[in-house]
């Protein structure tokens, strides 16, 4: 039964939506931490944030194309692998913000490291001005991950389920192929 309904969620149709509100429940979920719960994001998670926005138009076009009752192959897989790219690019943000909370490496100099103004005026100004929120602090745990970790495992899991029905697609559209030529 899970066989067939991984089978079954993996086709290009239910993986391209079911990718669609992976995405907008993960930006729902960091939207609804950020404006319910009142826990600001660093300047780290609002750029994670932005490949997400990005693959939003292009998997609804992905949906779109797939429509077609016979898709370009080659449009087809290159959008697909366009969002699997931006996907990627944001779990790997999200794996460099945990790094840097778990101080594996140095963050941005503008939200981690020590804080050294040049003389009291510019002191002044920067107190007057701004408000950081911290890359390097943790500033919400859930089932003891960071929500950098969290988006670097919600991204990578995307890329491999939207890698698997990639595959699967354009098996199923050689097979299609080649059984309209031997008719």
């Amino acid at each position: 039964m899970i066989g067939t309904l991984f089978n079954r969620a993996i086709q290009a149709r239910h993986a391209s939506l079911l990718m669609l509100l992976a995405v907008c429940f993960t930006l729902g979920g960091a939207w609804f931490i950020q404006l319910v719960l009142g826990i600001q994001p660093c300047p780290l998670c609002l750029q994670q944030r932005l490949p997400y926005y990005a693959s939003l138009p292009l998997l609804v076009n992905l949906i779109l194309q797939l429509r077609h009752e016979k898709p370009y192959v080659a449009r087809t897989s290159a959008l697909w692998v366009i969002i699997l790219l931006a996907i990627a690019i944001a779990g790997g943000m999200g794996a460099y913000h945990a790094g840097v909370e778990w101080g594996l490496w140095k963050g941005p100099s503008d939200c981690t490291g020590d804080f050294k103004p040049a003389g009291l005026d510019q002191l002044m100004a920067q107190l007057n001005t701004v408000k950081v929120i911290r890359c390097d602090a943790v500033a919400m745990r859930i089932f003891g991950l960071s929500l950098a970790a969290w988006n670097a495992l919600i991204a990578a899991s995307l890329v491999v389920f939207g890698a698997m029905s990639l595959r699967q697609w354009r098996q199923e559209q050689a097979d299609q192929g080649s059984s309209s030529l031997s008719q």
